[in-house]
């Protein structure tokens, strides 16, 4: 099961938010795994945020249930994946991927002629399956 969006630098993260929690709706997560619809709406949040601030492009949203797995994939126009920084304790960015690695069960970044997909997967609470390894596929 899947779903798509685009997302325009005008419609912003509130609008990605809002179209995710519907979907996470219709899953019963909202109500099944609270925690969970928190990560990831924050996730989606930091995703779509990058690619409107640093690829300056639309945020193609998609979210695909494998039945084990919430994939949560957001693909901009900018080639460059996103490198693991330390940000200073001064720094107003530079912290989402860190985020999302602390948040998701895995993530991995893909890049594309013509941009890069990120994706991270989540696993509702009740899922006995281990976690995905390491929090970053390599």
């Amino acid at each position: 099961m899947g779903w798509a969006k685009s997302f325009p630098v005008s419609r912003g993260v509130r609008e990605a938010r809002r179209w995710t929690l519907e979907h996470l709706d219709s899953l019963k997560w909202s109500a099944d795994a609270p925690d969970t619809v928190h990560s990831i709406l924050l996730t989606v949040s930091e995703l779509v945020t990058n690619a409107h601030l640093h690829a300056r492009s639309s945020a193609q949203l998609v979210l695909t249930w494998d039945g084990r797995c919430l994939h949560v994939s957001v693909a901009d126009s900018d080639p460059c994946l996103p490198a693991p920084r330390e940000a200073s304790s001064g720094a107003t960015s530079g912290r989402g991927m860190a985020i999302i690695d602390a948040l998701a069960d895995a993530w991995d970044a893909h890049a594309f002629h013509g941009g890069k997909t990120i994706t991270a997967c989540f696993r509702p609470l009740d899922d006995p399956t281990p976690r995905c390894g390491p929090a970053r596929s390599r």
